[in-house]
């Protein structure tokens, strides 16, 4: 992974709002702080049996992970576990206890409003998903169902949903064409249609999302939102995924972003607009199974994009320019002794040739320590191959996506 301060560089550069951490990495956190980022916050899988059993194991976490870092990072939710129903059933019966725990920890910090507690399923434990209107969960679970939807009701929290119209295609053996898993126009004929309510599905995302609710609704709640926790489509498979293509996971997350900001909504919940994370920021190189599990993200770990999304009409929300430049400036506020001090270890010690700052030299304007210690600072961090330790200078520098040159 790039360090977190180029992550949030990137995510700067692309103007992200809203991001999902699969922990509560430090380093992140602290990078995230102080830029109205929002954040998810995760327990992974494997922290949850201990938290599920110990309300003290569960307040120390909530302590370590959130209220250090709270408000200055702007950690709106936090996410227990993930596919756990479906992944470490083992866990499932401590899982709602899990949230539980979380959220009085939430409570007695007074942060219980600014932050939901909730939990992502995957789609794959709906039965009867289509037609939506008589879809239901898969009824073992109920034990564990009833209760999270009970919680997050009287907490005004969200269901959590991961959601892959990538995976429901291959599996549907034909049943579902590719052009109404990756979003495209379809003519009316070839539209989906709910027999029972007679509405029509243009896509196989709202139809997953509409199943959500119908399934809720089948164990009377009904009031309940939906967020799609991870979606996406891998850009590269093996022989035998030949649709995990570059074009396909363009089509797919560029007509997903416009879909989602359109705000239409889905048939069932018209003009409510399903808040959306999209799996995922990098390519995992390292990660075990097919070729496709590697091959999900949207950038290479260097900032690359791995393809460039096509957003004409949904405003410019990745930016084109993905080369995620980034620039060690000064800090506006820090003492100006400790800049003068760093800016003569920069031009001496550091080897920096300062030369153009010299009177009547091309970089001597503005003559001012802040300008003359960004120009040092900035070709010390470019030099050193731009890691965040090269940007330091003893917390007098910032890593920012501004170009700071004149």
């Amino acid at each position: 992974m790039p360090h977190p301060t180029q992550v949030v560089a990137l995510l700067k550069t692309q103007r992200i709002q809203h991001v999902r951490l699969y922990n509560a990495d430090q380093g992140m956190l602290v990078a995230l702080a102080k830029t109205g980022i929002r954040v998810m916050v995760s327990i992974p899988n494997e922290e949850l049996l201990g938290i599920g059993q110990s309300n003290s194991t569960a307040a120390n976490w909530v302590s370590r992970n959130i209220v250090a870092h709270y408000p200055a990072t702007n950690i709106t939710s936090i996410s227990v576990g993930s596919d756990v129903l479906t992944t470490l059933p083992n866990a499932a019966p401590v899982l709602v206890n899990a949230i539980k725990f979380v959220h009085s920890a939430l409570v007695a910090s007074h942060l219980d409003k600014q932050i939901k507690v909730s939990s992502p399923i995957s789609s794959s434990i709906i039965l009867d998903s289509f037609p939506p209107s008589q879809a239901f969960f898969n009824r073992s679970w109920n034990p564990v169902l009833v209760p999270l939807l009970n919680f997050l009701q009287s907490t005004d929290s969200f269901l959590m949903l991961n959601a892959y119209p990538y995976y429901d295609y291959r599996q549907s053996n034909g049943a579902i064409s590719l052009d109404y898993a990756l979003f495209k126009p379809l003519a009316p004929n070839k539209e989906a249609v709910d027999a029972n309510t007679l509405v029509h599905y243009t896509n196989v995302f709202d139809a997953i999302v509409d199943a959500t609710y119908s399934a809720m609704a089948f164990l009377n709640f009904t009031n309940i939102p939906v967020i799609v926790t991870e979606t996406g489509w891998p850009s590269k498979g093996d022989s035998n995924e030949p649709d995990a293509t570059l074009e396909n996971a363009n089509t797919y997350n560029s007509n997903l972003i416009r879909h989602v900001m359109n705000k239409t909504g889905t048939p069932k919940n018209p003009g409510v607009a399903v808040s959306t994370y999209i799996y995922e920021l990098y390519n995992e190189d390292m990660k075990p199974g097919p070729l496709s599990e590697k091959h999900w993200g949207l950038f290479e770990a260097n900032g690359d994009p791995v393809y460039i999304l096509r957003l004409t009409g949904s405003g410019s929300l990745l930016s084109n320019d993905t080369t995620n430049q980034t620039y060690c400036t000064a800090k506006d506020d820090a003492d100006p002794k400790m800049l003068q001090a760093a800016l003569d270890w920069a031009c001496g010690p550091g080897k920096v040739d300062c030369s153009p700052l010299l009177q009547g030299k091309p970089c001597y304007e503005p003559d001012n320590v802040i300008a003359h210690a960004t120009y040092a600072f900035n070709t010390y961090y470019h030099r050193m191959g731009k890691t965040s330790d090269a940007c330091d200078f003893n917390g007098v520098a910032d890593i920012t996506t501004t170009d700071p040159s004149n």
